[in-house]
């Protein structure tokens, strides 16, 4: 790999992966590992599934990709599958390449019909890799720290007389970018009540809501998405990761009457992949795939198993802190004197592959929400003598 920049912050820790399959990736020697990370977290339908191959080839034999003044009924499809699943019946769409894309196009879009020029985001999330959403520069974004209300009485249903929300510069902010759960892959779920208090008085001053949905949507947390868990009622959500399970497709839905907006104001945004009609393709099957299987409510089902079955662990063994979860997003906070990075690669040797980050000391559970049960009795069977021999 002496060709390829590395760039990521990540260290290699395999590099002759040749195939993938289900939720399974394999190696020049043949040997399989389970992936409990779904990749980038985007597998959320297993690597390499069947109906994803046949929809890309079917596809490929149209169109794969046209321009800007031309376009494909599957666009049309695929816009409306989105925005079924998202509860925007007679909203619009506009399919781009990957998750941050799809949070910085929903970022400018907010701002051009926005009352006022600032947005509010919470200080711990990853929203993009570039743009506003993701450099956040104080002129532009006001960062609340929706944590710090953790260990109030009120974190349910916040007093309105609250001098945290008080010194939130209101009369400045006409958007409020909302992440649902994931906190730079913490696994941490801000409380309702702030989430809920910010969300009414932006909308009581006529402002917008947008939602970032690339990690916590398409079933992950035992919901369609993330903000389900709130009860809010977005005016635009930005979907990735899960829809292309895989395949580089993201997607920006839009409330009823938010795109007639944004046509009045003349907001222009073009790329070279925008509306692809084989990403679009990709996104109808999956969707499609998941309600055939009932994947949402299996990821509740299964991912309270996990998570009750680790937080029992976590009652025995001293080298876990705190297991944080929802659905299938999960995280396992271990004690100092434990290395998450050794536990990490202990479970690697055992063909087990699950989330890491060392500064934090926390491994990560994102598995594809079709995990086999039989897989996670296997890495719970395996995680605990790796967490001894860690203290060990």
């Amino acid at each position: 790999m002496s060709h390829v920049l590395r760039c990521s912050g990540y260290d290699l820790e395999k590099t002759d992966i040749v195939r993938a399959e289900g939720c399974r990736l394999v190696d020049a020697s043949g040997r399989l590992y389970v992936d409990f990370e779904a990749g980038v977290w985007c597998a959320a339908l297993g690597h390499n599934p069947p109906f994803l191959r046949r929809a890309i080839a079917d596809q490929l034999e149209r169109v794969a990709h046209i321009g800007y003044r031309y376009t494909s009924v599957v666009v049309e499809h695929a816009a409306r599958a989105v925005l079924d699943v998202v509860g925007f019946a007679d909203g619009r769409c506009v399919f781009l390449s990957s998750g941050s894309e799809a949070v910085e196009f929903a970022v400018q879009a907010a701002r051009s019909i926005a009352p006022r020029p600032r947005l509010l985001g919470f200080a711990d999330v990853f929203l993009g890799s570039y743009g506003s959403s993701g450099t956040k520069p104080t002129d532009l974004w006001h960062l609340f720290d929706a944590f710090a209300c953790n260990d109030c009485s009120s974190r349910e249903a916040c007093d309105p007389a609250c001098g945290r929300l008080a010194a939130i510069p209101f009369d400045e902010i006409g958007t409020f970018v909302f992440e649902p759960g994931c906190s730079s892959g913490l696994v941490r779920f801000p409380p309702s009540g702030p989430v809920r208090a910010i969300a009414e008085r932006i909308r009581r001053d006529g402002g917008l809501l947008v939602v970032n949905e690339i990690t916590a949507g398409m079933g992950r947390t035992g919901a369609w998405f993330g903000h389900h868990h709130y009860g809010l009622a977005p005016d635009l959500v930005a979907v990735g990761k899960g829809l292309g399970n895989g395949y580089p497709v993201s997607a920006i839905a839009m409330a009823d009457g938010v795109g007639a907006r944004l046509e009045g104001a003349g907001f222009h945004y073009a790329q070279s992949h925008q509306n692809d009609p084989l990403g679009c393709a990709v996104a109808v099957a999956v969707i499609d795939e998941m309600r055939a299987r009932d994947l949402v409510p299996r990821s509740a089902r299964v991912g309270g198993e996990i998570l009750g079955k680790l937080t029992d662990m976590a009652e025995r063994q001293p080298a876990i802190v705190e297991v944080r979860g929802r659905g299938m997003m999960i995280a396992i906070q271990l004690a100092e004197a434990v290395s998450s990075l050794d536990v990490f690669r202990d479970l690697l040797s055992d063909g087990l592959i699950v989330g890491c980050k060392p500064a934090f000391n926390v491994l990560r559970l994102f598995p594809p929400l079709v995990l086999p049960e039989e897989d996670v009795d296997r890495l719970l069977e395996a995680l605990e003598p790796a967490l001894e021999r860690a203290i060990a």
